[in-house]
């Protein structure tokens, strides 16, 4: 990474570097902090934020994110604010979602190579070929997809609602049946919690297929009391062997409510990094499995993509309307809980 010339702004970043730096070495932070200075100058003046997603690195997390969580939480949180210019630092179905709900703002990526092998998995043809093969089955259609993909969908889930959405549309449409793309590891968690018939497609995320169950078990020999968290596109036997499953979202809320001393978070490893700025006292167990596109997104990468706004992510008028429309169907899903602890 090559170093910027910070502007003397005045913008005091070191109170930044003390909220992290348990998890950056002051080396690195030196690298970084300039960024992060001329980051947040430039912010304000293009009137933008930066929406970061949990697997992040900490210094874009913590240092110049404006939002951060998952996906559908990012994009809906930009869509209550009056910036102008949405920064996405995470991956390219992302940035579709912040567009979809925000049409009117300027939505950038840094990087537009910044992928998701979810979201390559299927593509629009795709679902019109299901639609034939299975007429009158409902599709739900997991966020992790392109906006093509939802404006071909019946509704839209999320890791931490999808048994909700797929009960719901199931009794609105008189049927036993689901189509449930394209996580197929995801159908398959949310089969075994509910009695609806789900029709899974054979998409699945390259950083969570990696776990096993032996994975866990390694985890726990070494690790004495260890609380095992998994997300739930890891395959069904690694949830089996976890205490918790959940999303993103859900596994930090269970680290903050039961502070478990010594914890593993079975998904992408930077989240490990930011959850333990938040939670210094809790010894984090790291499965270094890193998703290669969200690595893509880096400060410099940020600071480009605001000095020249770029690179701009639209979608066509009448795709964006037919995806919101799968979205905010499914925001109108009573939730219930069903993140479960292993007994």
């Amino acid at each position: 990474m090559t170093a910027v010339q910070a502007p003397n702004t005045g913008i005091r970043v070191s109170p930044l570097y003390a909220k992290v730096s348990h998890v950056i070495p002051e080396l690195e932070w030196a690298v970084h902090e300039p960024y992060v200075k001329s980051i947040n100058v430039l912010k304000k003046e293009r009137g933008a934020v930066v929406l970061a997603h949990n697997y992040m690195t900490p210094e874009i997390f913590h240092c110049v994110a404006d939002f951060v969580g998952d996906s559908l939480q990012l994009a809906s949180e930009a869509a209550k604010t009056d910036a102008k210019v949405i920064v996405q630092a995470g991956v390219h179905f992302m940035a579709e979602t912040a567009k979809i709900l925000s049409p009117e703002k300027t939505v950038l990526i840094p990087d537009p190579n910044a992928g998701c092998s979810l979201a390559a998995s299927i593509t629009g043809a795709d679902v019109r070929l299901l639609k034939l093969k299975y007429p009158g089955v409902p599709i739900v259609t997991y966020v992790n997809t392109s906006a093509e993909v939802k404006a071909e969908s019946d509704v839209c889930c999320t890791s931490s609602n999808a048994i909700a959405v797929v009960e719901h549309i199931a009794r609105e449409r008189g049927t036993n049946s689901v189509i449930m793309i394209p996580d197929e590891y995801l159908a398959q968690n949310v089969a075994k919690q509910t009695s609806v018939k789900i029709i899974a497609w054979k998409g699945r995320c390259e950083v969570h297929e990696r776990f096993s169950a032996a994975d866990i078990r390694s985890y726990r020999e070494g690790n004495p009391g260890l609380v095992v968290l998994a997300h739930p596109e890891c395959p069904p036997e690694v949830i089996a062997e976890a205490d918790f499953a959940g999303s993103t979202s859900a596994m930090i809320s269970y680290v903050g409510k039961y502070h478990p001393p010594r914890v593993v978070m079975v998904t992408e490893c930077s989240m490990s990094d930011n959850v333990a700025v938040e939670f210094p006292g809790i010894d984090f167990v790291r499965p270094c499995n890193l998703c290669p596109h969200m690595k893509r997104i880096t400060l410099a990468g940020i600071l480009r993509s605001l000095e020249n706004m770029s690179v701009e992510v639209t979608v066509e008028p009448v795709v964006a309307a037919r995806a919101r429309a799968t979205v905010e169907r499914m925001l109108a899903v009573p939730m219930r809980p069903q993140n479960r602890l292993a007994a």
